[in-house]
Order: structure tokens, then C-alpha cells, then sequence
């Protein structure tokens, strides 16, 4: 009696297997999303240090061959304060 009605009811695995299949698809679609997005996101975001590309070439690189005397005296600046905050003293 029972078995005529069954041609068109699905048995629990059937529908399992169904609803598996759906929650799957449905899973991708829902990553596929999140991943487009985050790679928008990550696009819009500043370049971080090393990460960009830049040329790097100075455009009279042989101005930097002979540094200057305001050059130089930064450089020993930055020698005695670097120094001094070691517990160091910088003498020439």
C-alpha cells in the first residue's frame, strides 16, 4: 500500500543528501563572496614598506658622492644623540 505512494516521495537519505548538496553550494557561493570582497578591500588599502615598487633611481646619483658640510653636520647630530641616548660620549 505503501509502496505505490513512493514514486514520488524521496526517502531520508535522498533528502540528505539534497539538503547536503544545497548547504554545500550554498557554503561556496558564501566564501566565493567573502573572497571577492576581502580582495576589494585589501586593493583599496595603502601600500605597505616593501611591498610597493618603486624605481629607486636617483636622478643625479653623483650628487651623492661628496657629501656636504650641512650633510655632515647632521650626520654628527644624529651621531651624538644616538650616542648619548646609549649612555655613550661621542667625541670626534
Amino acid at each position: 500500500m505503501l509502496s505505490g505512494n513512493r514514486k514520488f516521495m524521496a526517502d531520508t537519505t535522498e533528502l540528505g543528501t539534497i539538503a547536503m548538496i544545497v548547504i554545500t553550494l550554498g557554503l561556496i557561493f558564501f566564501i566565493w563572496r567573502l573572497r571577492n570582497r576581502n580582495l576589494a578591500l585589501i586593493q583599496d588599502e595603502p601600500a605597505i614598506a616593501g611591498q610597493d615598487e618603486l624605481s629607486g633611481g636617483a636622478i643625479d646619483p653623483s650628487k651623492f658622492d661628496e657629501p656636504d658640510d650641512d650633510a655632515l653636520d647632521q650626520m654628527q647630530d644624529l651621531l651624538e644623540k644616538a650616542a648619548e641616548s646609549q649612555g655613550l660620549s661621542y667625541e670626534e
